[in-house]
């Protein structure tokens, strides 16, 4: 389906400030197998390092550049033993580009371009590293929501999001909420077309993952949930390679890792 993309002339002439909320929750999961004690350890250190809440918060400020927003108020924390949150107030910031951008369905720029703008809007993110009390497997959440009021979509920054964090499984959520009006009083509850969240995430990135749509598209509803395709044990293992196993542990950690991901991606438990 080819998104709205109308001239000056075409567009709809709203009454007042467009009041449609549109937001997007991108959840994304890094799958780890940690067989002793020191290496889970180890590796919940690495991602409190890596994503702490000093750099969670240069991500969501880029975040804020791509969309087009001023940030008003910035408040982080690292907690303990582990995790971190970020929550940035924003508003409208300076328009870059031109006005039909923001109807453009195709994926949003890596940093360096600013598009369109938003208003009373806010942008999160919560980390949530954890473990399997038994199976050696350690697993790293990342959850972030960019709620925006305007016209501008918050799937522009969904490219530069699946670029910042080392994605095994990804979980999208797109809803747009409320309603404005045009000139006449027709409510409108929504301004743009989407048929889905792929259309955003760029042909190359696609081919990575297998991809599952459900969306609800009479409630302006949208859900896909992505897992990578490629498995690589060496890319899974923290501070060896596989070469150092033997061909059972191979395949018995493979299992483990791959049972793992299936139900994240699945949403249900599918182990013996």
């Amino acid at each position: 389906m080819c998104a709205l993309k109308l001239t000056p002339e075409q567009r709809i002439q709203l009454h007042g400030f467009n009041n449609l909320t549109k937001s997007l929750s991108f959840n994304m999961y890094d799958v780890c197998y940690t067989r002793t004690r020191e290496e889970r350890e180890a590796y919940i250190a690495y991602i409190d390092e890596q994503y702490n809440s000093d750099r969670l918060t240069k991500i969501l400020n880029t975040v804020s550049e791509i969309i087009g927003a001023h940030v008003l108020n910035i408040a982080k924390q690292d907690y303990e033993p582990q995790g971190a949150s970020v929550t940035l107030l924003v508003s409208e910031g300076p328009i870059v580009g031109g006005p039909n951008e923001s109807f453009e369905e195709s994926p949003g720029p890596l940093p360096d371009s600013v598009v369109m703008h938003l208003d009373k809007s806010h942008i999160t993110v919560h980390t949530y590293p954890e473990y399997h009390p038994n199976e050696g497997i350690s697993t790293f959440r990342a959850d972030i929501d960019v709620s925006t009021c305007g016209e501008i979509s918050p799937l522009k920054a969904l490219n530069y999001l699946i670029h910042s964090f080392d994605t095994d499984i990804m979980t999208l959520d797109y809803r747009v909420r409320g309603f404005t009006r045009d000139i006449n009083g027709h409510k409108l509850f929504i301004d743009h077309d989407i048929n889905s969240i792929q259309n955003y995430i760029p042909k190359e990135e696609c081919l990575l993952y297998d991809m599952i749509d459900v969306n609800i598209y009479q409630e302006n509803v949208f859900h896909t949930k992505c897992k990578l395709k490629q498995f690589d044990l060496n890319n899974y293992l923290f501070g060896y390679t596989k070469d150092s196993l033997s061909t059972k542990e191979q395949e018995e950690i493979t299992r483990r890792l791959k049972t793992e991901m299936d139900e994240i991606f699945y949403g249900k438990n599918i182990r013996s």
